[in-house]
């Protein structure tokens, strides 16, 4: 079995099923060369990818969650300041604690009415059309729309800096030389404009909020804001964008699983939306760095080594799931780990639910006889897994707001 988790042909088209289940079996800590670098440990089994999770002390997100470490001066290292998520506690949680009221569960439901109100107005945008691109013009239209009205900035400025982010998580390889340094700088160009209005007129968003915020007593400066700004524009994507994208793929690939969906959406909506967070997995890995020598599943691991958390992998994993190679919108329980776990467990988790949840069943409800007008051509990345463009097609039908 060729084993290859850096080349992003072994994400064109999903999850490399295949090598993970030959790692978990024959190799769950798998040491994989790194042409330009030390290489890294390949974690699979999702017992040892929660252990990593629950171990920020041994397992740390310093320097970076990204398999290959940031180059100076590449435009991507930003010197003494780090993005949270590079961050482990107790900075990590101070951080952590001046974003998390607004995505709890309970003000991530209260979005629910106007995360709703999104997502009539998306589909109203190509019901009368009877075709679309599925990603640019439905899945990513919500995560765009949701951060930027947390944010406090227009919704189609959310649009063009979902683009960004699409760059951003291509493949270097794949793309001209420094293209992704090129939009982090124009991402921090418009962040910059965002702190001049926000200071000159600040407002109820988080924006406005994180530029008055302390960290043990000490306000952000403008470079915090602006990894703060990439963190939440970017993360704010993935998950809704990737998931919603891939798992109407896989809705329509699994007909009796969408029928099942379509016969009651109110019943089989929540378990559908887990079981498509296990089988999609959006995020392929995060990263951590050893701290001291220590061992996991009986494999010696040096402190400064590279340790990689495959989600895809621990979400197919024969001793956490039952059949875990069938798709089952019924499947309970669910223990997916789509969402990371530990200190660094997705912060967005809640919201991101209440958008896909309002996507789908808006798609069901008004778009039932959708189906591909195309191949889907998917991201050239080895750390993000969703399809770039997916045509669909489906009966034109009127707007809801026409009636």
């Amino acid at each position: 079995m060729k084993i290859d988790l850096l080349d992003p042909a072994s994400f064109d088209g999903g999850q490399p099923h295949e090598q993970f289940r030959w790692l978990r079996e024959h190799a769950p800590v798998y040491r994989h060369a790194e042409p330009d670098g030390p290489g890294f440990w390949a974690v699979t089994r999702q017992a040892d990818v929660r252990a990593i999770g629950r171990d920020s002390a041994t397992f740390s997100s310093e320097p970076t969650i990204m398999i290959r470490d940031p180059e100076p001066g590449s435009g991507l290292d930003f010197g003494d300041h780090k993005m949270m998520l590079m961050m482990d506690p107790p900075l990590h949680t101070e951080y952590r604690k001046l974003i998390s009221r607004e995505f709890t569960q309970a003000p991530a439901h209260a979005m629910t009415p106007w995360i709703d109100a999104f997502a009539r107005q998306i589909v109203d945008a190509v019901i009368e059309r009877g075709e679309c691109d599925f990603v640019a013009d439905i899945a990513g239209e919500m995560p765009s729309y949701v951060i930027a009205k947390l944010m406090g900035l227009p919704l189609d400025d959310g649009r063009k800096l979902y683009e960004l982010t699409e760059i951003i998580h291509t493949a270097p390889e794949t793309m001209p030389e420094g293209a992704q340094a090129d939009a982090v700088r124009r991402m921090f160009e418009y962040a910059m404009g965002v702190i001049a209005e926000k200071r000159a007129r600040p407002g109820d968003d988080l924006a406005s909020r994180l530029l008055h915020a302390e960290v043990d007593g000490r306000q952000l400066d403008d470079t915090d804001f602006l990894l703060f700004f990439l963190l939440l524009i970017d993360a704010g994507g993935d998950t809704t964008r990737n998931l919603v994208g891939a798992g109407m793929l896989t809705l329509l690939e699994h007909r009796d699983q969408y029928a099942l969906l379509r016969s009651d959406p109110d019943r089989y909506l929540p378990g559908a939306r887990d079981e498509l967070l296990r089988w999609v997995s959006p995020v392929i890995y995060m990263r951590r760095t050893a701290t001291r020598d220590t061992e996991l599943a009986g494999v010696s691991i040096a402190a400064g080594d590279k340790v990689v958390m495959y989600y895809g992998a621990a979400n197919r994993d024969p001793a956490a799931f039952e059949r875990p190679d069938v798709f089952d919108i019924t499947r309970r329980p669910n223990r997916h780990v789509a969402f990371g776990g530990g200190t660094h467990i997705c912060l967005g988790q809640h919201v991101a639910r209440v958008e896909i949840d309002a996507l789908l069943k808006e798609v069901i409800r008004r778009m039932p006889d959708i189906e591909l007008a195309g191949e889907p051509a998917w991201l050239a990345s080895n750390f993000i897994s969703g399809p770039r463009t997916m045509p669909v097609r489906f009966p034109p039908a009127r707007r809801a707001a026409a009636g």
